[in-house]
């Protein structure tokens, strides 16, 4: 498995760019095209159904009804844990690799950043530490345009229910999955993750993902640019 954390220059990609407020701080990133939003915000049951087979559509266009009705019913299944696990915004990718059948989902949550002393730097230290102490995975400390930043590199056990199974019965495949955490100066982070079950779009996926994390730009409340580590933070 690549591994490499090296994390590209802004690039690009979609016109109006997703954001999150964590109070005064806007947080905005760069998705791909390739990716499709799931209505993690939608209140409205008719509504996410609507977007979900609109999703499907657009994600597999000139595939079989079958298809696109198991895609749907997938991301919705995916939906469901992403509302429950209060992820703010997500989306998924479905492409052929070599050939290949791919998927990736990409989401973006707000949370409190665990307590440390010097600011955001002492912050990404005390993550890279602990989840250097808690797993095996490999762990890096960055530096993004937007400030200091720890990645995490690593594999998951993933459950899939008998119903959607091929032959019925539940199995456990592994996920491969990239997550950085972003601390911010206001006791919050930013958690961006990227998984797929199909490593033959391991390579493609990571490095979209590296031009996504790299275009994650931080704003004050006043419109002006936030860099944490120029911050003196």
């Amino acid at each position: 498995m690549t591994t490499d954390t090296e994390l590209p220059e802004f690039i690009p990609t979609h016109a109006v760019p997703p954001a999150i407020h964590a109070d005064d701080i806007n947080v905005r990133w760069v998705m791909p095209e390739i990716f499709h939003d799931l209505p993690v915000q939608e209140a409205d049951d008719d509504e996410a159904v609507r977007l979900l087979e609109e999703l499907a559509d657009k994600a597999l266009p000139g595939a079989s009804a079958d298809d696109r009705t198991r895609l749907a019913v997938l991301c919705a299944l995916a939906t469901g844990d992403l509302m429950a696990a209060a992820v703010d915004y997500a989306s998924i990718c479905v492409t052929a690799v070599d050939e290949e059948l791919c998927t990736a989902t990409v989401f973006v949550s707000l949370t409190d950043s665990p307590e440390a002393p010097g600011g955001v730097r002492g912050v990404t230290k005390a993550i890279a530490s602990g989840l250097r102490r808690t797993g095996t995975d490999e762990v890096s400390e960055v530096e993004l345009p937007c400030g200091l930043a720890v990645s995490c590199i690593g594999t998951r056990d993933t459950n899939l229910t008998g119903e959607l199974a091929a032959d019925g019965q539940p199995a456990t495949f592994p996920t491969w999955y990239i997550r950085v955490h972003v601390p911010l100066p206001n006791d919050s982070m930013v958690i961006m993750e990227m998984q797929t079950p199909t490593m033959a779009g391991w390579e493609v996926f990571s490095t979209m993902f590296g031009n996504t994390v790299s275009s994650l730009r931080l704003f004050r409340a006043d419109g002006s640019r936030l860099i944490t580590f120029e911050a003196g933070e």
